[in-house]
């Protein structure tokens, strides 16, 4: 059965991008180093058209991470481009004309737009009326394949919350951001229904991944 998979990478005191986050520091200050060990690997390279990239543990983790993948929700701060209407010119997104998802993506956002239709079988969908919404529309597009949650914290939070998550894996890079968005904000013990399942280590990052079970 198709299931909802949620995978980020955060610093090990809890944080998913820096402090300050903007157009030019999308991640926030200092965000960027939290992916340095995805960018190194090779499934990365291959991702975004180009040769070259480092195999092993991490490597693996970021083929695994997109296999089996029909569709991808995000939010509107994932996308970018700033808040409010969209404008006359609308933002296209961080990932030029042919971004890395290759599938529908649902952007969650207050304000409406016709969809965005780019090279390499990625589509944008700005979805409106909440994350069931996205979770139903993309569920629908995928087909018998997987849905990824993408992120960022906050979309992440109301996903857990609402108890829509079966998977999610966690990139635990031994950084100290000191500031910026947190993952873990105003849980409780409802939305911690996770076992862990397994654990890969690398000398850049830690990987555990949870599968939900009922509370």
């Amino acid at each position: 059965m198709p299931i909802l998979r949620f995978n980020i990478t955060m610093s090990l005191d809890g944080y998913v991008a820096g402090p300050n986050q903007s157009v030019k520091d999308p991640l926030g200050e200092g965000g960027e180093k939290l992916h340095e060990w995805a960018v190194a690997s090779r499934a990365f390279h291959k991702m975004h058209g180009t040769d070259g990239g480092e195999v092993g543990p991490d490597d693996a983790i970021i083929e695994e991470t997109f296999r089996n993948l029909g569709a991808t929700i995000m939010g509107r701060n994932m996308f970018g481009g700033g808040h409010g209407p969209w404008g006359k010119d609308p933002w296209r997104g961080w990932w030029g004309e042919n971004p890395p998802y290759h599938t529908p993506v649902f952007v969650l956002t207050r304000h409406a737009r016709e969809p965005l239709e780019m090279q390499g079988g990625t589509t944008f969908y700005f979805v409106t009326d909440g994350i069931q919404s996205a979770l139903e529309r993309a569920k629908k597009a995928a087909g018998a394949k997987d849905v990824s949650l993408a992120g960022g914290a906050d979309v992440a939070q109301q996903y857990m919350k609402a108890g829509l998550i079966d998977e999610m894996e966690l990139h635990v890079v031994p950084l100290l951001l000191g500031a910026g968005s947190r993952l873990f904000e105003n849980m409780d013990a409802r939305q911690a229904g996770f076992e862990l399942i397994r654990t890969v280590q690398s000398p850049l990052v830690s990987h555990y991944k949870y599968r939900r079970v009922e509370m």
